[in-house]
Formats: C-alpha cells, sequence, structure tokens
C-alpha cells in the first residue's frame, strides 16, 4: 500500500525542519527525506552565536538534533533516504528514493546550497581551523586578528566589509583587477583602512601546522608567487544550491536558484521552497526557520482548497 503524506520535506536542515514541526503541530502527516544527517550545513558549524535563546552559543550538530526531536514529538517522521527522483506536476507528488517510493499532496524542498570551495589541497581537512564559507557565522571568531578573503562578486565584498569591523586586517584576494562586486561597495571597501588588496592573484596553497597560518598567492600575469601570512581565510566565491532534482520541473534563476518568494511558492502548486535552495537576499540558520513556518502557513491554504 503506498502511503500518501500531507506533506513530504526532502532535506532535513532548519528549514526542513521548522516545517516538519509547524506542519505536525498543524495535524498534517509529515516526513522529512535526509540522506545524511539533520542539520545540514549547519552541523558543519562548531559554534552558532547568532540564533537567538542561546546565549552562549551552541554546536551547529546539537542544534540540529534538538530540531529533529521537537519536530518528532509532535509526529513528524523522519527517514534516512536519498531522494533519487521527483514528479511534482501531479496531483499527488511522487518521490522516488534509496528506501521507495513516498507519496505526498504538497512538497516542501530543503535541499540548500553549499559553498563553491577553492579546490586547493587541505581545503576540507582545515575547515573550522581557519577555512570558513560564511563571515556572519565565523568573524567574531577572529576579532583582531588578519584574515584572507577570497573572491571579487558581491559576497566577497560584503563579507570584506563586515570582517573589517572586526578583524584587525583583511586582505582581499582577487583574480582580476578590479571587482566584480556593484559599485555600491567599491568606494566604502577602497577607503576601509584595514581592507588591503592582492589584485590579479590566486590563491594556491593554504599553509597550516594544524591550523591555518597563511596562504600562497600566484600572480596571474606574471606567475610570481607569495606568501600571506593569516589567520583565517573566508572562501566568498559563491555557492551551489542542490536544485539538480527539480531542473526542468521548477522554474529557477540564472544562478540556478529556485524561484521562490517570501510566500516559499514555486512554480508548480502545492510546492514550496525554503531555506538557502531559494531565491533570497540572506541565508541563515533564522531566516531558514522563518521559512518553513511560511511555507506549512500556504501549504494549509493549498490543501484546504482541494476540499
Amino acid at each position: 500500500m503506498k502511503r500518501v503524506y500531507d506533506m513530504v520535506i526532502i532535506g532535513g536542515g532548519p528549514a526542513g525542519y521548522a516545517a516538519a514541526l509547524y506542519a505536525a503541530r498543524a495535524g498534517l502527516k509529515t516526513v522529512v527525506l535526509e540522506k545524511l544527517s539533520a542539520g545540514g550545513q549547519m552541523a558543519l558549524t562548531s559554534q552558532i552565536d547568532n540564533y537567538p535563546g542561546f546565549e552562549e552559543g551552541i554546536d551547529g550538530f546539537e542544534l540540529a538534533e534538538r530540531m529533529q526531536r521537537q519536530a518528532e514529538r509532535f509526529g513528524a517522521e523522519s527517514q534516512l533516504a536519498e531522494v533519487t527522483a521527483l514528479r511534482l506536476e501531479t496531483a499527488v507528488k511522487e518521490i522516488e528514493t534509496s528506501e521507495g517510493t513516498f507519496y505526498g499532496k504538497t512538497v516542501v524542498i530543503s535541499t540548500g546550497a553549499g559553498p563553491r570551495e577553492l579546490g586547493v589541497p587541505g581545503e576540507k581537512a582545515l575547515v573550522g581551523r581557519g577555512v570558513n564559507y560564511c563571515a556572519a557565522c565565523d568573524g567574531m571568531f577572529y576579532k583582531g586578528k588578519t584574515v584572507v578573503v577570497v573572491g571579487g562578486g558581491n559576497s566577497a565584498a560584503a563579507d570584506a566589509m563586515l570582517l573589517s569591523r572586526v578583524a584587525g586586517r583583511v586582505i582581499l584576494v582577487h583574480r582580476r583587477d578590479t571587482l566584480r562586486a556593484t559599485k555600491i561597495y567599491h568606494e566604502p571597501l577602497l577607503n576601509t583602512p584595514n581592507v588591503e588588496f592582492r589584485w590579479n592573484s590566486t590563491v594556491t596553497e593554504l599553509l597550516h601546522s594544524g591550523k591555518v597560518t597563511g596562504v600562497k598567492v600566484r600572480d596571474v600575469n606574471s606567475g610570481e608567487e607569495s606568501v600571506i601570512s593569516c589567520d583565517g581565510v573566508f572562501v566568498s566565491i559563491g555557492r551551489a544550491p542542490a536544485t539538480a532534482l527539480v531542473k526542468g520541473q521548477l522554474e529557477l534563476d540564472p544562478s540556478g536558484y529556485i524561484l521562490a518568494d517570501e510566500s516559499t511558492k514555486t512554480s508548480i502548486p502545492g510546492v514550496f521552497a525554503v531555506g538557502d535552495v531559494r531565491t533570497k537576499v540572506l541565508r541563515q540558520v533564522v531566516t531558514a526557520v522563518a521559512d518553513g513556518a511560511v511555507a506549512v502557513h500556504y501549504a494549509e491554504e493549498y490543501l484546504n482548497s482541494l476540499w
């Protein structure tokens, strides 16, 4: 017998489990499909200080487990399963997974987005030991210290501005001779005393002794290499949304994010996008959980319209 859920949530990050919590408390039969473990990118963060309610901060993995248990207390189910295919146009949506096919009257896409990596040796091993991908999350760990920001787009410029208010020295490394960021960032950055620029340069190596001590950079014109000593590196070269499953079904923006506004509604009725996978200004835990609550509100409206 196939079991039809009121809501199938794909991805067990903060947005997914917030949706599960609100849906279960509203009496909706709900399941969360997660291929690894609760939390998504949040679970990789050892200290979260900007999520309200935890005055001493909290480990991301612990926060994820708490969110999962809270949703399950109200009846939400969790299933370790990797989603392999979706059929979203039908009235009852079909979700094929490694553990069989699930059916949902509504579907919430909460697959997230991962940071684009530099691709240099040792990068993964140094995450949390000097390699960072979120200035808003980890900038405070570098108060008064020297940090390198890699990138030249809006995210790199915004990260450099944020870090300039915390770190003692910020060195922005960019492969071109001018920023790709919008003009609004150029003058403030150029006039910030503790921000320096290494133009026409790429990072070729992370120097470390247990944790990051510096980076090796290469001039793209001359090929000359040099070393920048630093306490941390912020990789700000964009993010990659996990939208391969929905390509050809849901409308995406030019960067590959699901087109969904603050209502979280997508181009298909009954399908919602929450958290980092959707088009939005700020991708943080607090905005992700807000998306989850909003999605359930509109999912209830949609379900009521089916009667």
